[in-house]
């Protein structure tokens, strides 16, 4: 029976906020992927980007990602790209129900506006084309790793976790 609940989408859907909730509501603890890599670097995202590169980040997710799917009794938020990886969701999935939390791409520039540099793939003149480039190539990897999908778009944050609570209830697999 799996125990945790991982949550995936495009960065500015929710997984952070959304999943500290969760995790507090369901009591689990609450693990966010992209600190685990930043704590193991020793750097920030954007400086693992700037001094190493991509793939170098990518790598560090992968092993992130084996050690912390695990556990037990977790909710994981994912950072957006960790699904174009096949291994990260192989090995989620084990432990995990897989969660799609998708937004508007309106909600989502909204959402990210204030990041300023926390967004390394952000750092571009036009930030809405970019969103909606990212979002349609990394579509069909989010759909296909996902068990269940929750639209967070101009939605509460309290209303998500029942969403979430309800649709893996529904979901078998899971003990809550």
């Amino acid at each position: 029976m799996k125990s945790n609940i991982a949550l995936i989408g495009f960065m500015g859907t929710g997984k952070t906020v959304v999943g500290k909730a969760l995790a507090k509501k369901l009591g689990k603890k609450f693990v966010e992927l992209d600190s685990s890599i930043e704590q193991k670097a020793g750097k920030s995202i954007p400086d693992i980007f700037q001094q190493d590169g991509e793939i170098a980040f990518r790598e560090l997710e992968i092993k992130v990602t084996k050690e912390v799917s695990t556990g037990k009794n977790l909710v994981i938020a994912c950072g957006g790209g960790v699904v174009l990886n096949k291994i990260n969701i192989d090995r989620l999935r084990e432990e995990s129900v897989i969660a799609y939390l998708t937004a508007s791409p309106g909600a989502i520039l909204k959402r990210t506006l204030s990041d300023g540099e926390a967004r390394p793939l952000l750092y571009v003149s036009d930030r809405a084309s970019e969103i909606r480039e990212l979002l349609a190539f990394r579509k069909p990897f989010y759909e296909r790793a996902a068990d269940i999908k929750i639209n967070t778009s101009n939605r509460s944050i309290n209303y998500i976790v029942e969403q979430i609570i309800s649709r893996v209830k529904e979901y078998e697999g899971l003990s809550l």
